[in-house]
């Protein structure tokens, strides 16, 4: 297929699926995602939906919304005999090349509303102003967020998950890191969150054969810090990192770099090696749909592959991208196996706030929060709490977590922000010497 408008890829790739043609279908996913992709699990997924909802009689104008990470979702109208759907096709807008399929349901046609406020903000509270991050070709923007009230405040760095993620972890119409920084900064802590270097400069960094986790968030992450430990209004012996995600598990090396760091506050960190992280998840969304489940076999199969390859004693920087998860360098993966999270963090002996929902299945209770729990059990201040009702990222809701459920407009668990918001400013967490 020529390259084309997303628009016109996402009709495209509808036709060729009422055609039953699914192995063309994959063939237009970029090639670090084909291997994850069969022909056989595209057509169980698709004959569910039709057996479902009744053959196609009419498609809609579909709706374009490009996302942060430069990938254009094309949201399709598609109405059935017995029900509708909405088939969302993500287009890579540099390369037009597929980054993921979604048949959602009739309402995610809609398109995005501005995202709103949370009810636990209060706008009149603070002031916001863009900063740069970092310095040289690869500064990236970011946005201080800054409480109206006498300092020296608090002050929390927030580091987001894996992929190129905005300053806001912007997911769909959700911005979770949004919600934290106003929800935060109206308590009385200074925020400061940014975009990642990925976000910010992909082209850069696909130029980097040699790239690493901790290029991807080290540099900034220190940069962020001594922009917020020399501003005025900031008590440079209280600022904090918090992390999510894959920006949890790096946060105590991070921390482990910069002696003034007063704590960490760790949101659904992995302990688990990402790349068997990911064979889990992949596990987990095959068994929420027994029938196309058999079909997710091969996709299993091949990130099984990719994992083992991460772990082969033989993995060197010769070894082919394409052979390794995600297509990420192997030096990337060089870098994050031998990096252990529990044990960077046992060894910073300051104060830990860990936070896991109990309904993710990207990070999970049972695997990675134990993990943090028998590691650090010796610390004297390390503080766990579950909120059971929250997925990944703290959207509260009930029943098996799926992608899907962070479609709807909904924002972060006011409990998680309560709860962080308490940490940061408790007078227990006593300051320490900014000059290390």
């Amino acid at each position: 297929m020529t390259e084309r408008e997303p628009a016109a890829t996402g009709l495209a790739v509808l036709d060729l699926a009422r055609r039953g043609r699914f192995a063309e279908i994959r063939g237009l996913f970029a090639p670090a995602l084909r291997p994850l992709v069969t022909a056989e699990t595209l057509q169980a997924a698709w004959s569910a939906e039709l057996e479902r909802h009744g053959a196609v009689s009419a498609i809609g104008v579909p709706v374009s919304e490009p996302d942060a990470a430069g990938v254009v979702a094309v949201k399709i109208p598609v109405t059935c005999e017995h029900g509708a759907l909405t088939v969302i096709v993500s287009v890579h807008a540099g390369s037009g090349l597929l980054t993921g399929i979604q048949l959602a349901p009739a309402d995610a046609a809609r398109p995005v509303r501005p995202w709103q406020p949370p009810s636990y903000a209060n706008p009149g509270a603070f002031d916001e102003q863009e900063v740069a991050v970092g310095s040289g070709t690869l500064a990236v923007p970011g946005t201080l967020s800054l409480p109206r009230r006498p300092g020296p405040l608090p002050a929390v760095v927030l580091l987001a998950g894996s992929g190129p993620n905005d300053r806001d972890e912007t997911i769909g119409r959700n911005k979770p890191f949004k919600d934290l920084a106003w929800g935060l900064v109206g308590r009385g802590v200074a925020v400061l969150r940014f975009d990642k270097v990925t976000r910010a400069h992909p082209g850069e960094v696909a130029k980097m054969r040699d790239f690493t986790v901790a290029d991807e968030y080290v540099p900034h992450g220190l940069a962020a810090l001594d922009l917020l430990r020399r501003h005025p209004a900031v008590d440079a012996g209280r600022v904090f990192v918090l992390g999510h995600s894959l920006g949890g598990t790096i946060a105590p090396r991070v921390a482990a770099q910069e002696p003034s760091v007063a704590g960490l506050v760790l949101l659904a960190g992995g302990t688990q090696p990402l790349h068997w992280s990911a064979v889990r998840q992949l596990r987990h969304l095959a068994s929420l749909n027994p029938a196309t489940a058999a079909a997710s076999q091969p996709a299993l199969e091949a990130i099984t592959r990719q994992a083992q390859r991460v772990d082969d004693p033989g993995l060197s920087p010769a070894t082919p991208a394409a052979e390794l998860p995600f297509g990420l360098p192997p030096p990337y993966w060089l870098d994050l196996r031998d990096y252990d999270p529990v044990a960077t963090a046992a060894q910073l002996d300051r104060p830990i706030l860990i936070l896991q929902g109990g309904r993710d299945y990207q990070a999970t209770v049972a695997q990675d929060l134990a993990d943090w729990k028998a590691g650090l059990a010796h610390l004297p201040d390390v503080t766990i709490r579950i909120h059971a009702a929250d997925n990944h990222f703290f959207f509260p809701g009930t029943g098996p977590s799926a992608p899907n459920e962070n479609e709807p407009a909904q924002h972060m668990d006011p409990a998680v922000v309560a709860e962080i918001a308490d940490w940061l400013t408790s007078p227990g967490h006593n300051r320490v010497d900014p000059g290390g």
